[in-house]
């Protein structure tokens, strides 16, 4: 296992994104996860991963690792939310971004799968903005190689995943042109 990024990201919103650094496309927080059953990971833009977090404003800790082969089933005591989805991912430089952060990430391209972990989500959102002294919720991003496969929702334990989770499912998919789902597009 490689730990790629382990550290705080400021989070506007309520949300980040796992996407080339030189991508110029605006992504769009709702159409990202058009479709899916799951809320808390997008992942219909290609090449783009649109996650949630509970806190609105503040630092969250966030960890990325790329694993070389699927991760060990959650411990339900660890996380209260866990979902997964597939990503094909260009053969680009990304990085973990919010609205002013950009956390480089050394990933390799290909198909990968995807899983998506937090805690805290319901009391982060309670407290909507965090002056930072405290982390109220926290994310794991696990990434490794893999044929694309079903969006899976592993467990859904706060309301906030499972508002989002019902965004995703009214949201219908619009349709892209070639070049408009590029993720340097």
């Amino acid at each position: 296992m490689d730990v790629l990024f382990d550290g705080g990201v400021e989070v506007h919103y309520g949300f980040l994104y796992l996407q080339p650094s030189e991508a110029d496309a605006e992504i769009d927080l709702i159409d990202a996860r058009a479709g899916q059953a799951n809320g808390l990971c997008g992942a219909a833009h290609p090449g783009v991963l649109a996650m949630i977090t509970g806190l609105h404003t503040g630092r969250v800790p966030v960890r990325v690792e790329l694993l070389a082969e699927p991760p060990a089933p959650v411990p339900a005591e660890d996380w209260e939310d866990v979902v997964e989805v597939s990503v094909d991912l260009a053969d680009a430089d990304y990085a973990l971004t919010s609205f002013d952060a950009l956390h480089p990430l050394d990933l390799p391209a290909g198909p990968h799968r995807a899983r998506w972990l937090a805690r805290g989500m319901d009391a982060a959102r309670e407290t909507d903005v965090s002056d930072g002294s405290e982390d109220i919720d926290r994310y794991l991003l696990q990434l490794w190689p893999a044929p694309p496969g079903a969006e899976a929702v592993i467990r859904r334990g706060s309301e906030i995943a499972a508002y989002w989770d019902q965004v995703a499912a009214e949201t219908v998919p619009q349709p892209r042109s070639a070049a408009a789902g590029s993720p340097l597009a």
